[in-house]
């Protein structure tokens, strides 16, 4: 039998796939006092990154400017056999140019928001995104599994 870690192991394109079926991200930052910091939100997929827009206020963006070191989940399934996720540990690219901001919180605000109209999105996201960051993830590694790929065994 094969390593069962290898098994359940997504394919590159199955780990795009499921980023790409998913709403919320799980990030973990860490505190000043090495604790972690864990947060949800909403996020958009920029040249295959994570991109996620937060208050520059936050806890998790004090804790990006002190140390960039970030981890993403995503995850879904209600049991063992179907559970799936991805988790993505890098390191955090800082953007506060408002123009930048911006047009990074309209995709973030297009993707998880498609009842605003088109020609209302531009300035739904310049008013987001006044007194905010945004946030690329680097990655560095990319851990997956899919517990669908073992077929009920254990």
């Amino acid at each position: 039998m094969s390593n069962r870690r290898e098994m359940i192991r997504m394919t590159e394109e199955e780990v795009t796939q499921f980023i790409a079926s998913q709403k919320s991200l799980q990030v973990a930052t860490i505190n000043k006092d090495g604790t972690p910091h864990l947060s949800t939100l909403w996020f958009d997929v920029v040249n295959g990154e994570i991109v996620f827009e937060t208050f520059t206020k936050s806890q998790k963006i004090k804790n990006l400017q002190r140390d960039n070191r970030i981890s993403c989940l995503l995850e879904d399934g209600l049991v063992y056999e179907k559970l799936r996720g991805v988790q993505i540990n890098g390191v955090a690219e800082l953007v506060d140019s408002p123009d930048q901001v911006h047009q990074l919180a309209k995709g973030v605000m297009a993707r998880n928001n498609p009842e605003i109209p088109a020609e209302a999105l531009d300035e739904v996201a310049k008013a987001m995104s006044v007194k905010r960051t945004a946030v690329v993830v680097k990655a560095t590694k990319v851990v997956s599994w899919d517990h669908q790929k073992l077929g009920g065994t254990y």
